[in-house]
């Protein structure tokens, strides 16, 4: 059995985070631009992330301030009181 560094990477997120990473391949009958499913959710994330100023810049000096910044600007986006 092969093991690709794509395998790996997965198993590494499974075991690290608990999430399961699905890859979408296009079909070996596509030609030329073909929307892939469910892409535009992340890209439309990434978007509203732009709203946001310290998101849109690269301020952050630490990681962790980062992560809490986008936590923040997720909370924001999707309107809950906390």
């Amino acid at each position: 059995m092969v093991v690709t560094l794509g395998e790996d990477f997965m198993r590494w997120v499974m075991d690290v985070y608990h999430w399961v990473l699905e890859t979408v391949l296009r079909s070996d009958t596509a030609q030329g631009f073909e929307v892939l499913p469910r892409r535009w959710v992340v890209e439309r994330t990434f978007g509203w992330f732009n709203w946001c100023r310290r998101l849109s810049k690269d301020y952050e000096v630490l990681p962790s301030t980062s992560e809490a910044m986008i936590q923040v600007a997720m909370i924001r986006i999707l309107g809950l009181d906390v």
